[in-house]
């Protein structure tokens, strides 16, 4: 009976880890969680290609989803403009720092293991019958980096315009 209690309270504190190990994307409107999803995808094949040497897989995806990308590219720059305002380029460039840096610090800790583990991602998304599935695939493969921030601790503030009252001449 024991050991039932302690099997079911490391399980508990197992999936309270992994829970707490997924990225907040709550502030995000599904459109916006599979732009996040799609990023981290790119990311990680870009990490991929640049640690294990493998180019051609990495140059054969962005050629086949070019499209999709520059418009998945575009949607991370308009969710940065309504969640960040003026600051969206400062926080886009954060964004794509800290999901690159992220994925390159698991590429490390997974060390020899990473290209034969993750290595198989460019065999699968190439296999997609279209960009549409992207977004999808992207989600049930949760590389989103859970110290990435994608809901902001500070609203955005609109930028306040000075009113200036019509002078009336009296004459």
């Amino acid at each position: 009976m024991r050991r039932l209690a302690y099997s079911l309270a490391a399980l508990g504190l197992l999936a309270a880890q992994q829970a707490q190990a997924q990225a907040d994307m709550s502030c995000l409107t599904p459109p916006e969680r599979g732009a996040v999803e799609v990023a981290a995808l790119r990311s990680e094949l870009m990490v991929l290609a640049t640690g294990c040497h493998d180019d051609s897989d990495y140059n054969a995806f962005i050629h086949k989803y070019q499209p999709a990308l520059v418009g998945n590219e575009a949607d991370i720059g308009d969710m940065m403009k309504r969640k960040y305002g003026r600051r969206a380029q400062a926080e886009h460039d954060r964004f794509t720092t800290e999901m690159a840096n992220a994925e390159s610090d698991r590429g490390l800790r997974l060390g020899g293991d990473f290209c034969a583990h993750d290595g198989m991602l460019f065999t699968e998304v190439m296999a997609l019958s279209s960009a549409s599935d992207l977004a999808v695939y992207a989600a049930g493969k949760d590389l989103v980096p859970a110290t990435l921030e994608t809901c902001p601790t500070e609203v955005a503030q609109a930028p306040v315009r000075k009113t200036t009252r019509a002078r009336v001449k009296h004459n």
